[in-house]
Formats: C-alpha cells, structure tokens, sequence
C-alpha cells in the first residue's frame, strides 16, 4: 500500500503515541474496551475515569477533542435506541418532568450509551494515530489469521480503484442523459451496479492470475521488521492498567 492510500481517519501527528509500535495499541485498545464492557453499569464515576483516561491520551498525542467528537456521530442510532429504552422497558417506572419512564429501561439506555461512547471514542483514538498499513503491521505481528491480513490488505488497496471506477461509470451515465433522481431510472442505476460487480470480479481474476505468475505462496510477505521493546509495552499499557484499577473499583463500588 502506497502512502496516497491515506484513511480520513488517520490524524498525522509527531507524539508519544503515534511512535507507539501499531501491536501495543491494538492490544490496548483491545483490554481498554475490555475493562469498560466488564464495569457494572451502576459504577457511575468510573465510567468519568475511563474518559479521563482517553482524554489523557489525546493530550498525549495531540488529538483536538473536537477532532474525535464530530467523528463519533457514527453511534447516532444506537443513541436513538438507547432513547427509546426508558419508554419501553418494563417495571418498575420512576417519574422524571411528567413523565413515565421504566427504570431497567433507564439503566440499560445508560449501559448501552456509555459503553457504545467508550468503545466508538477508543477505536476512533486508535485509528487516529495509527495509519492503516500500521494497524496491518500490527496484526501481522500479533499472528492474526493469514487470511485475514491478505483480504484486508487487498480490500484496502483496491477500494479507491473499485471507488474510480464506479465514478467514472457515473459520469458516463450523466453524459448520456440518466437523471438519477427520477423513479424509472432505477433500472440503469442497477445495471451500473451489476456491471461495476463483473468488472471488479474480472479485475480480481487478473490480478489473482498476476500474483501467481509471479510467486504468490496465499501469504502476505512480513511487511517490517518488529523492534518492539519492553519500555514500549510498559508506555502503551500504562492507560490499560489504570483502566483495569477503575474496572476493579466498578465492581467494589456497585
């Protein structure tokens, strides 16, 4: 993968955390949402923790909240289903401002936002500052299923080929008069997907056909060489340790 395959989720920056070898942050992440899934959702300041806890880390690697927040909007729904629990949930009811509302469905509603919240923010903090051909490092290092990597690495690589050409096919469409706004146009909208399908499907065949003249053994080759060190756990970690403290406070306090 070249560097032009940047993800718009990836922030460059020059920080502690973005040096971080890509397995240690996939592994934080990992026990991170790990230790918010196994809190009790009756500990509700620990909850407060853990988001200090990712705040702390965006200061570290200069990560604008703003930044993170109007990315996070990808959770909308399950916020609207978080909205409905209180009305639906069975009893007993507590009234809150005239109206009635289910305390179970109150409880879950809090448990879903929350931990959907931690989990959306920890995974957009680890796209953040790792680039994508990193986090196919790292997984390559944590001895993640061949398979996986391969069909990650190609997905990756020809999506903004499959995008272009389904562009280009658009625009043809456009110059020969399709309006796709209008009802009786959904035949050849479906046709371009058909056709887009073919020849994405006829792409992959050549370049299977291409790989294999030319060595391909079904794995990907190692990519970079691993110069993890024990200072570099320890650095990543640190965050995963407070976590797993607050995760233990939850269950005292609940």
């Amino acid at each position: 993968m070249g560097a032009g395959h940047a993800h718009p989720l990836h922030l460059p920056r020059e920080s502690v955390v973005h040096r971080l070898p890509p397995q240690i942050k996939i592994v934080a992440a990992f026990l991170g949402v790990l230790c918010v899934v196994a809190t009790p959702r009756e500990a509700f300041p620990v909850f407060a923790g853990y988001l200090a806890v990712l705040v702390g880390v965006w200061v570290a690697a200069r990560i604008p909240p703003g930044w993170i927040l109007r990315r996070s909007l990808i959770e909308a729904p399950f916020v609207v289903l978080a909205v409905l629990l209180p009305f639906t949930g069975p009893g007993p009811q507590v009234e809150w401002l005239g109206l009635t509302l289910s305390e179970p469905g109150l409880l879950g509603a809090w448990n879903i936002l929350v931990k959907g919240t931690l989990g959306v923010l920890t995974s957009l903090t680890l796209a953040a500052t790792t680039p994508m051909r990193d986090l196919l490092v790292g997984l390559q290092r944590l001895h993640a299923p061949a398979m996986v990597t391969t069909i990650t690495t190609l997905m990756l690589r020809y999506m903004e080929v499959i995008a272009g050409e389904a562009r280009r096919m658009r625009l043809a469409r456009l110059s020969r008069g399709h309006d796709p706004r209008f009802l009786w146009q959904a035949g050849a909208t479906a046709r371009g997907v058909g056709a887009l399908f073919l020849r994405s499907y006829e792409r992959g065949e050549r370049v299977h056909l291409a790989m294999l003249s030319r060595g391909w053994t079904g794995a990907m080759p190692v990519l970079t060489a691993d110069t993890t060190t024990r200072a570099d756990w320890v650095r990543g970690l640190a965050p995963v340790g407070i976590a797993a403290l607050l995760a233990v406070t939850g269950w005292v306090i609940a």
